[in-house]
């Protein structure tokens, strides 16, 4: 009716032809928006033969039985009634010290890569496993042995002997087209009902949820449950983009927010276990840490990108191209380094023997130093610097060679043996340790705490109170806000920018 009206009018046929268009504009672009299907069942029809449901046996001794005498306050009845019931469980055989050991069960998720048996999955699926069995979807039943496994990036390869059985295998895709927004499909066997197909979208990409060194996970909602661990999350072509792997919840079940292994991180390190059994990564050989506003300001960066190397290794490549304790790397072969977590991804990527060029800030300036990948040791030095945990004060400040900072909120003292052996410092480390951070000062929100090494101060060696004093002084002469300070602790070594405030050092 309103197109019968139109018609009518002087400028009827105009105004149609506009209508028109704007129609066909809006179905354009609808068609190349991604759209959800009618039915996902002929993409499932076609996948689902090549997921796997795995299953595993691990044993655990028990060499007492199971029976443990729980805890009571002394004197109390009930302990002597426990102990008589566990005497006469030990008699009749219930709490034998040889009691035999039992079987403890997993299930997980897996599929099929190659039609020759190879079939992929979550480590922590497989970790500790005697025996490992593989359900395929018509429900035959093969045993697997694993060809290789990365606790790192928690993937797994394992193969099957098919015999003359044909095998649906599946391809990955390129995880990096995923967007966010597009649709998904994860098939796997939560709580162990096998064959099951849920669907979603790509929540978000590049996640780090603290699983390992290499996160960058693709987060879905997605119904994913304890049991799909190592299935496939497809694409709407029915390519895999992600290994499913973990997911958020307060009570065990899916609440929509799940996290896969992308492809991309996937592949070279399903590609390393088939050849050799194990991955090869490359190496840098350094220690890096993130790099705050303060720390930025300290060493004339404009922002807060790339990764400031605490440590470089004496045996690494890096300390043999020329790297030094100090340096930002804001690119590592060609690849901007926005966030301090990126540069291990990127390295660990970098093929073993090549050349790449490392661009970094050092004294103000940008400097390009090329640097020879090699391969990650077994047990890697590298460590990710975090910052520590604030504390009350244990030592009062005011005696014989404690440096007080005003402001700070900190003490520090010269090395003596007795705070050496306070501390547990050995006779070798240098510099002054912090007895005193007060909560909620400058320091403590820095993350130093008692028993810190400040080894360093704006890249200077600190050997006595005097040194950290002189430093602290000078640098306010200078209009500096803040100090950067190389600290030490047993389990890592970082730089700190402290804040400095008005007046000066105290003895």
């Amino acid at each position: 009716m309103f197109i019968s009206k139109i018609k009518t009018q002087t400028a009827g046929p105009r105004i149609l032809f506009a209508g028109l268009a704007l129609c066909a504009v809006l179905f354009a672009s609808d068609a190349k928006a991604t759209t959800p299907p009618g039915s996902f069942a002929d993409l499932a029809e076609r996948l689902l033969p090549s997921v796997v449901n795995i299953s595993t046996t691990q044993t655990i001794k028990n060499p007492q039985g199971g029976l443990e005498m729980p805890q009571f306050p002394p004197g109390s009845p009930l302990e002597e009634f426990f102990k008589e019931f566990l005497e006469r469980q030990q008699g009749g055989g219930g709490g034998r010290p040889d009691a035999p050991a039992r079987k403890a069960t997993s299930l997980g998720s897996g599929f099929i890569i190659d039609p020759a048996g190879y079939i992929v999955t979550n480590n922590h699926v497989i970790a500790d496993a005697d025996e490992i069995s593989i359900k395929l979807h018509d429900d035959s039943v093969f045993s697997a042995t694993v060809v290789g496994r990365d606790p790192k990036v928690d993937l797994a390869l394992l193969k099957i002997d098919p015999g003359k059985k044909p095998l649906v295998a599946v391809a990955f895709g390129n995880s990096d087209e995923a967007r966010v927004g597009d649709w998904v499909l994860a098939i796997g066997n939560p709580f162990g009902f096998g064959g099951t197909v849920t669907a979603g979208i790509v929540s978000a990409r590049a996640r780090d949820i603290n699983a390992g060194p290499y996160d960058d996970f693709i987060q879905t909602d997605a119904p994913i449950n304890r049991g799909n661990s190592g299935g496939p999350m497809f694409n709407m072509k029915g390519d895999v983009i992600g290994i499913n792997s973990a997911i958020i919840s307060p009570s065990g079940g899916s609440i929509g927010i799940g996290f896969a292994i992308p492809a991309s991180l996937a592949m070279p390190v399903l590609d390393d276990l088939r050849k050799h059994g194990k991955v090869r990564r490359g190496w840098l050989g350094v220690r890096i840490q993130s790099l705050d506003a303060d720390m930025a300001e300290n060493i004339g960066l404009a922002d807060q990108h790339g990764a400031l190397v605490a440590k470089v290794d004496p045996a690494g490549p890096g300390m043999k191209a020329g790297m030094k304790d100090g340096d930002v790397v804001l690119k590592f072969d060609g690849k901007d380094i926005n966030e301090m977590r990126r540069l291990p991804r990127y390295v660990a990527g970098t093929p073993i023997g090549k050349k790449v060029d490392v661009l970094i800030w050092r004294d103000g300036k940008k400097l390009t130093i090329p640097v020879t990948v090699g391969e990650l040791p077994e047990d890697p030095a590298e460590q990710l610097a975090k910052g520590g945990k604030t504390e009350q004060p244990k030592t009062a400040p005011g005696k014989d060679g404690v440096l007080v900072i005003p402001g700070s909120g900190m003490a520090v003292s010269q090395l003596t043996p007795q705070i050496r052996e306070r501390f547990g410092i050995d006779d070798e480390s240098k510099g002054v340790v912090v007895i005193e951070v007060k909560t909620d000062s400058p320091a403590a929100e820095k993350g130093l705490r008692p028993g810190d090494l400040i080894i360093e101060a704006d890249h200077k060696p600190v050997r006595a109170p005097q040194d950290l004093a002189k430093q602290i002084d000078d640098a306010r002469k200078a209009g500096a806000k803040s100090l950067l300070l190389r600290v030490e602790n047993p389990q890592q070594l970082r730089y700190v920018a402290l804040s400095l405030a008005e007046g000066k050092a105290k003895k």
